[in-house]
């Protein structure tokens, strides 16, 4: 499973300081651990100042490029800001979070991944807001699909994400996206899911345990990648056993090393 680190994230009021005193050292840090951790993309969010967020990007991605070798996923919700992020961007794989099933995004957000060749999350809501039912998510994928294809995105470089909401607020939204998983993943070939996982425990106590059972089930529903804190306490252990579980990991070979390099 793709495993793209979310702890650089400007919501968080550590990562906020370090942007804003440009503290290259904390943010490399972030980054590193992370990829020690088994991250596969480096997640970068610089939005919780909105005067200052393509400023804090760029400055971010420079930093990050010189810290790690992992590719970068540029998180914005402006694409404004997404396309003077990837105008430094010094080649190989980046991708682009996200676009939405919005006219106005898809009209402004599919350029810029169809010119620069960058993978895609897109976001399963449109105009009429967040999904409330599996259903709906996989009619917003398709038209997602559509418009990314007409745009000249092949459905490899696309990541949907069936937007988790907590189960704090509403009981049936963990099985809602389990089956929009299922379905989005039989549906339209060659397609990615992803997911921002920590979403589902929002409002709850020890969320970590709900994240790491949710994630399992979603890897059993054929999810292939995940928005996440690879650091967090048994998370890449869930996901190496789901894998295994779920017929994906070969005579269980990355379970049995992830194990034996942790002294289990």
């Amino acid at each position: 499973m793709l495993v793209i680190g979310e702890r650089i994230n400007a919501t968080r009021r550590r990562i906020a300081r370090a942007m804003a005193d440009r503290d290259a050292d904390l943010v490399a840090r972030e980054a590193r651990v992370q990829a020690e951790a088994g991250a596969d993309f480096i997640d970068v969010n610089a939005g919780s100042d909105p005067t200052r967020e393509a400023d804090n990007l760029k400055w971010a991605v420079e930093v990050l490029q010189r810290s790690t070798d992992l590719p970068l996923c540029l998180d914005s919700s402006n694409p404004d800001v997404l396309r003077q992020g990837l105008e430094l961007i010094d080649g190989g794989v980046v991708m682009l979070n996200s676009v939405t099933a919005e006219e106005d995004k898809l009209a402004q957000v599919l350029p810029l991944a169809a010119e620069s060749g960058a993978l895609l999350v897109a976001l399963a809501m449109d105009d009429r807001g967040l999904p409330d039912s599996a259903e709906r998510r996989v009619e917003i994928t398709a038209k997602l699909v559509d418009a990314a294809g007409q745009a000249g995105i092949t459905s490899d470089r696309l990541y949907v994400d069936p937007c988790i909401q907590p189960i704090s607020t509403g009981g049936e939204h963990g099985t809602a996206v389990v089956s929009a998983v299922f379905r989005i993943m039989r549906a339209f070939e060659g397609v990615h899911t992803t997911c921002g996982l920590s979403n589902i425990s929002f409002g709850l106590p020890n969320r970590n345990l709900i994240n790491r059972i949710y994630v399992a089930c979603l890897i059993m529903a054929g999810l292939d990648s995940a928005i996440c804190d690879p650091t967090a306490e048994g998370l890449m252990d869930s996901v190496r056993a789901a894998e295994a579980l779920a017929g994906r990991d070969e005579f269980c070979m990355n379970y049995i090393r992830a194990m034996r390099d942790a002294g289990r």
